[in-house]
């Protein structure tokens, strides 16, 4: 076995042994518990089986000013359309307080060329897992996860962003991460209330993929939070994320992510910076591409006494997708190639009702690309999006 198959399989080793030992101990605490007559008072946990539906919608109109396009006839026009981005439908319920589930559906446009659907709205699953509660054993809020779930850095920004439906977090805008996968995964928490690791074995495909290879992608994020009793600061956030992953063989795909936000009644801010590593293959001479980038992001926000809020949207993205000259066989690409994101809006959030909101966000979207060796033109686009979610 070469070097770094020794070294990724020692890896999944590791994580598999992690979870053996959590699996082991959830035997052993149970056969314990069961051996113990609960005190006087006692309170047993509720394993009523229970099953709540909600649902998301994005929806939006696009007005793109640049560039322009050419319709049938040859004229020049402005592209405009009424979309809906996403609509998910959310099953989550529990079968006991130690074993629940999520199945979502996700249904989105059909954008294959080559498929006869292209164009329509295709039903496909998003979430669909089991999760066992560790509560009774570990911190509060541990659980092992099996099936289609969230990757571990997405699910943990994007509450605190709340802006997906206007385009999703930085890493995964510039096409570097996929919000779900197919695996196992593992998370607790930090005594205190200082963080938590979440750690996780994925096919690394993404969601919306099959498997392609032999390989597999071990995802581990750690938050921390510093002062978690400060009274202004217990909200601000340090994290670091890392994804060891191969296209194939000795070919390396690699994501580190080091993450900072900061939540406050008025203000929710957020850095990112991206280093990424790709190889097409482990061939001499095959594309071998390393990029890194930086996004930040604040929303600044009024709030009225009927819960209702207005809130500014501003960000900034920069990315190289690749920082060194790439050679090709006997060719050099010139050139790294340079995307920059500006977004800005202004956003109304109605007032909640229960777990019922609904948000309406106008912004505008400039993308720009320089540095390519085949020019790419800018991209200007104006929107009025809108959130529905219960």
């Amino acid at each position: 076995m070469n070097t770094h198959n020794a070294l990724f399989a020692h890896r999944v080793r590791l994580v598999a042994v992690a979870m053996a030992a959590v699996a082991f101990l959830l035997v052993a605490g149970q056969a314990a518990q069961a051996q113990v007559t609960p005190a006087a008072g006692y309170t047993p946990p509720d394993d009523t089986p229970s099953i709540k539906i909600g649902a998301v919608v994005f929806a939006d109109y696009t007005f793109q000013q640049k560039p322009t396009v050419k319709d049938a006839d040859g004229n020049e026009i402005h592209s405009n359309s009424f979309n809906v981005a996403r609509s998910y439908i959310n099953v989550t319920g529990n079968i006991s307080h130690l074993v629940a589930f999520r199945i979502t559906p996700d249904v989105t446009r059909e954008s294959g060329t080559g498929s006869s659907l292209n164009g329509s709205m295709t039903f496909r699953l998003k979430y669909a897992y089991a999760q066992i509660n560790l509560d009774d054993w570990l911190p509060k809020g541990s659980w092992i996860r099996l099936g289609i779930q969230q990757t571990p850095f997405i699910d943990s920004v994007d509450g605190i962003y709340r802006y997906r439906f206007q385009g999703t977090v930085f890493p995964e805008r510039a096409g570097y991460m996929s919000s779900a996968d197919a695996g196992v995964s593992f998370r607790t928490t930090f005594p205190n209330n200082y963080g938590d690791i979440h750690v996780g074995v994925y096919n690394g495909e993404g969601y919306s993929k099959a498997e392609a290879n032999s390989q597999k992608a071990l995802m581990v994020r750690v938050g921390f939070k510093p002062l978690p009793r400060h009274p202004v600061l217990k909200s601000w956030r340090l994290q670091g994320f890392y994804t060891a992953d191969s296209v194939q063989s000795n070919a390396e795909r690699t994501r580190a992510v080091f993450n900072t936000t900061f939540e406050h009644p008025y203000l929710n801010i957020g850095f990112d910076y991206l280093n990424t590593h790709d190889q097409s293959s482990a061939k001499p001479g095959s594309q071998n591409l390393h990029g890194k980038g930086w996004s930040i992001w604040g929303t600044p926000k009024k709030v009225f006494a009927n819960g209702s809020s207005v809130e500014a949207l501003l960000r900034y993205d920069y990315m190289e997708p690749n920082n060194e000259i790439t050679t090709i066989g006997a060719s050099t690409v010139a050139g790294k190639g340079i995307d920059k994101r500006t977004i800005g809006g202004i956003a109304y959030w109605f007032p909640k009702i229960g777990s019922v909101a609904f948000a309406l966000l106008f912004d505008v979207e400039n993308v720009t690309f320089t540095d390519y060796a085949t020019a790419k033109p800018t991209q200007q686009k104006i929107f009025l999006h809108s959130l529905v979610s219960f």
